[in-house]
């Protein structure tokens, strides 16, 4: 009887403990899904101001939202879109002070050198923005990655 009882008693012991761990082990995946880090790469083909300044907020937004810490960000500006990028920009003040907050920015080289035949010389860029040879292959790149695409 005694050995029945002791058991039991390790049986409810073992399912507590299973119980616990469960749980435990189930926070801990939850908890690591909430603080997975994003990332968002931003294409920006179009010349409009209302949809450059509607990438420059969504991206801010997102920073807030997530946290800069968790959140790697990377805005790709080809075509009409590069204009946002350059040194003559109404952009240009935010544009650099974003790319000191972690955002990159990404001019396409093919768009540069399109722009320096057509007018002669090549579009001086704001400070803190880097090129890439393509802005569509460095999109493509990045959502191989694993980033999360976005054209407003």
């Amino acid at each position: 009887m005694q050995k029945s009882i002791n058991n039991r008693a390790s049986c409810r012991y073992l399912a507590l403990l299973i119980l616990a761990m469960t749980w435990f082990a189930g926070a801990g995946i939850a908890n690591a899904a909430e603080t997975a880090d994003a990332k968002v790469v931003f294409q920006v083909s179009s010349g409009d101001s209302v949809t450059q300044n509607l990438v420059l907020n969504n991206a801010t937004n997102l920073q807030k939202e997530l946290g800069i810490q968790h959140v790697t960000i990377e805005i790709v500006a080809y075509g009409p879109g590069l204009g946002m990028l350059t040194a003559g920009s109404p952009f240009r003040d935010r544009v650099e002070a974003m790319a000191k907050q972690n955002v990159r920015f990404s001019a396409c080289e093919n768009t540069m050198a399109a722009v320096e035949r057509k007018t002669g010389h090549k579009p001086q860029l704001a400070a803190g923005v880097d090129t890439v040879p393509s802005g569509v292959a460095r999109i493509v790149e990045l959502q191989q990655k694993g980033y999360a695409y976005v054209r407003p």
